[in-house]
């Protein structure tokens, strides 16, 4: 981030939480979000620094959460990233399959970030650009079935 969450430079970022967060609930595809409270501008609470934003969600498929990102009220607020954020050297979003039920945690997410940022996409963490299809899926080789199996991911900043 650019500045502290309440400050006044993400005054703007943070008036946008509640509406977007209610669009992605809302959203085809959507499965599940870390929280970081009821309220409806809280942010995931963490120890990974001042100024990290969690974003944490769970999607049926990359062509939901693609729908969602791209297609949808999101793209707005998404294209204002520039005022809020610090542009990255290093990877900041990261997806990866998980089976149908199983509830993400945010230390998951974060190896699974440090795992790209340390050995580039793999079947375990990658990205929209870089995207490995889910195990069993054509094409990947798998023999297991695609039934069950969830897209997690995207611990940004």
């Amino acid at each position: 981030m650019r500045a502290p969450k309440h400050s006044p430079e993400l005054a703007g970022f943070v008036a946008a939480l509640d509406p977007i967060n209610r669009l992605a609930e809302a959203a085809p595809g959507f499965v599940w979000r870390l929280k970081g409270g009821d309220g409806p501008q809280g942010t995931v609470e963490h120890g990974y620094g001042d100024h990290l934003l969690i974003n944490f969600s769970v999607w049926e498929s990359r062509d939901t959460l693609w729908d969602f990102i791209y297609r949808s009220g999101h793209l707005a607020v998404l294209q204002r990233r520039r005022e809020w954020f610090l542009r990255m050297a290093e990877p900041y979003t990261v997806m990866w399959w998980i089976p149908e039920g199983h509830v993400p945690t945010l230390a998951e997410g974060m190896e699974r970030l440090g795992r790209l940022r340390t050995q580039g996409p793999t079947p375990e963490a990658f990205t929209f650009k870089d995207f490995h299809g889910a195990p069993g899926a054509p094409g990947t080789g798998d023999a297991e079935e695609t039934e069950g199996v969830r897209g997690a991911g995207a611990p940004s900043m």
